[in-house]
């Protein structure tokens, strides 16, 4: 995917008068003129055929691969997630995490706002990631 800005996509919002985001992400993004949005309930790092890896990245890379199958068979792309939510069971884990979502939008314009929080686990105890996305599609300009 080159790195360009996609004319279905927001603008990032950085306001110059509060902190530079921490990461590659947006502060917020602004989408107008949407015909469509996805709200994506949390995906784990399961594979297809129930395997649970024991480490972060290759949990991780299963919620991210999740998320593209999702916005394929709602017909959108990567080029569309305008918000990232990350949940790891761990401090030690964001490191992990991090780098493959960074991966994950490295070669988008206009990086998602993004959200990691620390919880104390998931309806598993093998289970250390989990990641929601938000897509927009918005209506083509004249």
């Amino acid at each position: 995917m080159p790195k360009t800005r996609n004319a279905q996509r927001g603008r990032p919002v950085n306001p110059a008068c509060i902190h530079a985001p921490f990461g590659n992400y947006s502060h917020a993004v602004l989408v107008e003129n949407v015909e469509r949005v996805l709200l994506a309930s949390g995906q784990l790092g399961v594979s297809g055929e129930g395997e649970i890896p024991p480490d972060v990245v290759s949990q991780a890379r299963i919620c991210f691969d999740s998320a593209d199958a999702i916005l394929a068979e709602a017909g959108l792309d990567r080029s569309a997630v305008v918000r990232i939510a990350g949940f790891v069971t761990s401090r030690e884990h964001m490191r992990d995490y991090m780098g493959v979502r960074d991966l994950w939008v490295a070669e988008l314009a206009c990086p998602p706002a993004s959200t990691l929080v620390i919880v104390s686990g998931f309806t598993r105890p093998e289970f250390k990631v989990e990641v929601e996305i938000t897509a927009v599609k918005a209506c083509a300009r004249n």
